[in-house]
């Protein structure tokens, strides 16, 4: 089989279909982590006590295990509790989890950033605390943290490949098996680390769009993206 036949024919096809999968966990994947993320840097930030200590206790186990592991618990462990998931589900419990471990602490850092008299001066105008922070501190936070938000994106596109290891066919599973299959190892793995990279700079790009657009003017925006 020359190498032409090779890629239009067995790679394009399979390559199409793990992309389509690793592109739905991503999409399901980013924003609970993001959300999940917020909740968890504003519960360190403001919570009461047990709060606190129940959200740095998520982070910490999040930040100490490794993500195979916790992908491993979810799908081969859970059932012997009588908890059974789906790979996919699975995954993204994985995913979701690691992700808004990372995002927490980059949000965290960026509401500590933010000056106090601010809190104050919205509670004097009436506001609750709660709303204090919806509308005050967490979108100011946001702005400050989104490269590195915007860099545990872009590690989410690469853990994705992890999902093969529960029998999810996503890119990284789906090249594993062509390349088994016909022992095409160096052609197969170079394609699907171009699509890997054409993802990342992809996002990166966007990102750095974005950024730009919503620095806040009075200073730049803390940090830079990086694939």
């Amino acid at each position: 089989m020359d190498q032409i036949t090779f890629l239009t024919q067995i790679i394009a096809p399979a390559f199409a279909s793990g992309l389509v999968m690793t592109l739905a966990l991503i999409a399901v994947a980013a924003p609970f982590g993001f959300l999940l993320g917020c909740a968890v840097a504003v519960g360190r930030a403001y919570g009461s006590a047990p709060v606190r200590l129940l959200s740095r206790g998520f982070v910490i186990f999040c930040k100490g295990c490794p993500l195979l592991l916790l992908l491993f618990i979810l799908y081969f462990g859970m059932p012997s509790v009588g908890i059974m998931l789906t790979p996919f589900v699975a995954s993204v419990i994985g995913f979701v989890c690691c992700n808004a471990a990372y995002n927490s602490e980059y949000i965290r850092g960026a509401i500590h950033s933010i000056k106090e008299g601010q809190m104050t001066a919205a509670q004097a105008l009436g506001m609750s605390k709660w709303q204090a922070i919806r509308w005050i501190v967490l979108p100011q936070a946001l702005r400050k943290a989104f490269p590195g938000i915007t860099n545990e994106f872009i590690y989410l596109i690469k853990y994705s490949s992890l999902a093969y290891m529960i029998t999810i066919i996503e890119l990284t599973g789906a090249a594993k098996m062509i390349a088994t299959k016909y022992f095409e190892y160096n052609e197969t793995f170079l394609c699907v680390g171009i699509v890997y990279l054409a993802l990342v700079t992809v996002t990166t790009v966007v990102a750095h769009f974005i950024e730009r657009k919503y620095a806040i003017p009075s200073g730049h925006a803390a940090g830079s993206t990086a694939a």
